[in-house]
């Protein structure tokens, strides 16, 4: 099964939806601005993504400029401001197995599914 990490109030995680529907696949979906994932969930979620922390950042919400832009942060301290707040994980990441991508964008998902 495929899982999402998705924000229903994104298109372009609402577009990951749909493609996978439309390719016939099943999928979990998990709202992570509610269920929010664990420091330990992102690590491995990283490690999945192959990228560094910051890059899983969404670096121009409000709460990034305010509280982290231009600071030094370690990659524990990066993914800590992740959990704490969500609204900062990219999305949507898709994860297939032992692949994961973002979907952005949304044809970035085929390479994995």
């Amino acid at each position: 099964m495929i899982k999402i990490y998705h924000n229903n109030r994104c298109s372009k995680s609402r577009c990951a939806i749909a493609l996978l529907e439309e390719k016939g696949k099943k999928i979990e979906v998990v709202k992570y601005l509610e269920n929010t994932p664990s420091e330990e969930e992102l690590k491995r979620i990283i490690k999945l993504l192959g990228i560094p922390p910051i890059d899983l950042v969404r670096k121009n919400e409000a709460i990034w400029k305010e509280n982290y832009k231009g600071k030094e942060l370690t990659n524990t301290e990066i993914i800590t401001a992740m959990v704490q707040n969500p609204k900062l994980i990219e999305r949507p990441i898709v994860i297939n197995g032992d692949k994961a991508v973002i979907g952005r964008p949304t044809e970035a998902i085929l390479d994995i599914i």
